[in-house]
């Protein structure tokens, strides 16, 4: 009998092999082009990764998404809240 994966499973295994990808497009010599494409590659299945991560392993399709999205506008949040905070901290500095 073959064992299916779950989503989460099979969502984390795409997103290890993107992120290869990625790294060997970074590592390449000759085309700037395919470097920026490899490093949009690793920051997007980062970020991804940061979410799949999270997922319990037995989580459905729709669950899966769900969490994923709740969890993407956390640090998404995150990031706005530390971006708007920049000039206050710079000001406390002087």
């Amino acid at each position: 009998m073959v064992a299916t994966r779950s989503f989460p499973v099979k969502a984390e295994i795409v997103l290890i092999c993107a992120m290869l990808i990625g790294f060997a497009l970074i590592a390449q010599q000759w085309s700037m082009t395919l470097y920026k494409v490899g490093l949009g590659i690793v920051v997007l299945s980062t970020l991804l990764e940061i979410a799949v991560g999270n997922l319990p392993k037995t989580a459905s399709v729709g669950r899966s998404l769900t969490i994923i999205a709740v969890i993407l506008a956390i640090v998404l949040a995150v990031f706005l809240i530390g971006i708007a905070l920049v000039p206050y901290l710079t000001n406390l500095g002087r």
